[in-house]
Order: C-alpha cells, then sequence, then structure tokens
C-alpha cells in the first residue's frame, strides 16, 4: 500500500493553509486579546496583495484601563460596557499607519454593526469576510448590508474548512 505524502512530486507542501484560512486565523487570534468577557471579535485587513496591513480586536481606548472601566452588557448606560468599547473593525482602522486602505478586504470574526459599516466604507476596504452573523436581521446588520450595498462593498460569509490548527506558546 502507497503512503499518500503531504508533498506533491516537486517536493512542495500540498497541506498549507489558503489565504482565507490564514487571514481568518489571524483574526480569530486577534480576538484572543480581547478582554471582553462575552464577545471576543478579531479583524485583519490585508492588501489586494496578500499582505497583512493592519490587526484589531474589541476592547477599550489606548489610555482607558480594563480594570477601570465596566465589561457588563446590562444596567445603567455608564456601568456597561456599550459607552467605552470600541469594535474590532474600527480599531484594526485607526490602527492603520501606512496612508489609504482604498482597495483591501477586511476578515472579521462577526458580521459588522453599522458603525463599522460606515467606517469600512469611508476607509475605502472593498471587501468583508466574515466568520459569524450571529446577530442577522437586526436593525444594526440590516443597516450595515444596506450601505455596503450602496457602496458596492462585497461582503461574504467565510467558508470554514473544519481544519484544526493547534499553537503551542
Amino acid at each position: 500500500m502507497k503512503t499518500v505524502s503531504s508533498a506533491d512530486q516537486s517536493g512542495k507542501r500540498r497541506d498549507y493553509i489558503s489565504w482565507d484560512e490564514y487571514f481568518m486565523g489571524v483574526a480569530h487570534l486577534a480576538a484572543l486579546r480581547s478582554k471582553d468577557p462575552n464577545t471576543q471579535v478579531g479583524a485583519c485587513i490585508v492588501s489586494s496583495d496578500n499582505k497583512i496591513l493592519s490587526i484589531g480586536y474589541n476592547g477599550l481606548p489606548i489610555g482607558c484601563s480594563d480594570d477601570e472601566f465596566p465589561w457588563n452588557r446590562e444596567g445603567e448606560p455608564y456601568d456597561n460596557k456599550y459607552f467605552y468599547t470600541t469594535h474590532s473593525e474600527l480599531n484594526a482602522i485607526l490602527n492603520y499607519r501606512g496612508g489609504s486602505l482604498e482597495g483591501s478586504k477586511m476578515y472579521v470574526t462577526l458580521f459588522p454593526c453599522n458603525e463599522c459599516a460606515k467606517a469600512i466604507i469611508q476607509s475605502g476596504i472593498r471587501t468583508v469576510v466574515f466568520a459569524d452573523n450571529k446577530y442577522k436581521g437586526t436593525p444594526s446588520v440590516r443597516a450595515s448590508c444596506r450601505m455596503f450595498d450602496a457602496a458596492g462593498v462585497r461582503y461574504y460569509e467565510y467558508q470554514k474548512t473544519g481544519r484544526e490548527i493547534v499553537i503551542r506558546l
């Protein structure tokens, strides 16, 4: 019985990850930096020639202590996270220091809200690949889709491959 090799006839590996797996993996890895106990979201912005331009995750703005601001989802407005946290998409856009994001692609672990959709459109990102759309049908997501459609921003769900990758740190 012949053993199947992970290399082709030229010796090149065949079991390497695809660009989509790589960039969505980076977005998922970025999400692990979030201090939010309920929702961890990561984003990765990529150039048209598959270079990572920026990464972000949901969290507090620079200078605001993770220990001094609330992480609750409910309660009085000043006592929950929503007035204080910056979403991963906006963080990735604001973290970019290289000039224009025109024509780039964003990989994000959760479909963008309407506020992030505005920033995505304004920054020139042309494609959004998302891993999860758990808020599908909500007014925020519906508004995002409407704006993306009007602005010509392509968006689609990442097709999970089921590949499992273990990284030991």
